[in-house]
């Protein structure tokens, strides 16, 4: 099954003769540019990524046209999109932040109820700036996963459960985050899904996680503090979404928004938020 086979999305904007064309324009190139598993893939100068069979991976910069494509705003930190050539409907964002090595001595002691309440304050203080750009508010429900650090191999995974305002809980979706920590900053593997879907596809995040290695000299434990950039905040910030705001990460990752009908809108606030049905299969428009 082609790229443009398994991402075709009906809606307003690609019912326009510049949306179609913008649309039709990206998924031929990304159908061009995508690699199917199993196969390795450098990341930058950073890490290597193996893709699974039954996954594709799409490389820059046909990953921006698409993501653009898709209502997104352009972003030098994306390295690519893996998405399935089956029938699931998700796809996972890769991601190189070079922030500098984020120190992880903060994990010990955060507490999982104030990260919540930071993470829903901070997307609150979004809304305005969205309603501004025509797109829905949105609130932070709930964890689907509380966030969990694994020291040994400077992991972190957690996931937010979030909505538009007003709409009902069948309408929630998840980012489903993983992040691995490296000398130079982190690689972020999000997995955007619907939330009654993440527990069947929660393997499909942690073995790209596991499947994640940096570089000889790349990796965490090669940190030399006499020469190398220390970030500016720690590890609870990627959840409390400090460090988001900071650095302006609220921007939005994947976004249909109100103009596709069918699917809903869609967006990540902060590093948390989706909602369901990113896809909707069907062949392209004649």
């Amino acid at each position: 099954m082609s790229v443009a086979a398994a991402l075709i999305v009906s809606g307003a904007h690609a019912q326009t003769d510049a949306g179609k064309k913008e649309i039709d324009l990206a998924f031929e190139a990304a159908s061009k540019a995508k690699q199917d598993g199993p196969t390795s893939i450098s990341l930058s100068d950073q890490a290597s990524l193996k893709i699974p069979a039954q996954q594709t991976y799409v490389p820059m910069p046909a990953a921006g046209t698409l993501m653009r494509a898709m209502g997104n705003r352009p972003d030098d930190r994306l390295q690519g999109i893996v998405l399935p050539l089956g029938q699931e409907n998700w796809m996972v964002v890769v991601k190189f932040e070079k922030s500098g090595y984020v120190k992880d001595d903060d994990a010990r002691d955060w507490n999982a109820d104030d990260l919540l309440k930071s993470l829903k304050e901070g997307t609150e203080s979004t809304n305005d700036d969205r309603k501004q750009r025509g797109l829905p508010e949105i609130e932070v429900v709930g964890w689907a996963e509380k966030p969990a650090y694994d020291a040994t191999t400077h992991r972190l995974v957690w996931a937010a459960i979030s909505k538009s305002k007003g709409t009902s809980d069948a309408d929630t979706g998840v980012n489903y985050n993983t992040y691995a920590l490296g000398r130079d900053g982190y690689m972020s593997l999000n997995l955007v899904t619907g939330l009654k879907d993440l527990e069947s596809q929660k393997p499909i995040a942690r073995i790209l996680l596991a499947n994640l290695e940096f570089s000889g000299g790349k990796r965490y434990a090669d940190f030399n503090a006499s020469t190398d950039k220390v970030a500016e905040y720690g590890l609870a910030a990627l959840v409390a979404g400090v460090a988001a705001k900071k650095l302006g990460l609220f921007a939005l990752l994947a976004v249909w928004a109100l103009k596709f009908w069918k699917v809903g809108a869609l967006a990540l606030v902060g590093l948390a938020a989706v909602l369901p049905k990113l896809f909707k299969r069907k062949p392209p428009a004649a």
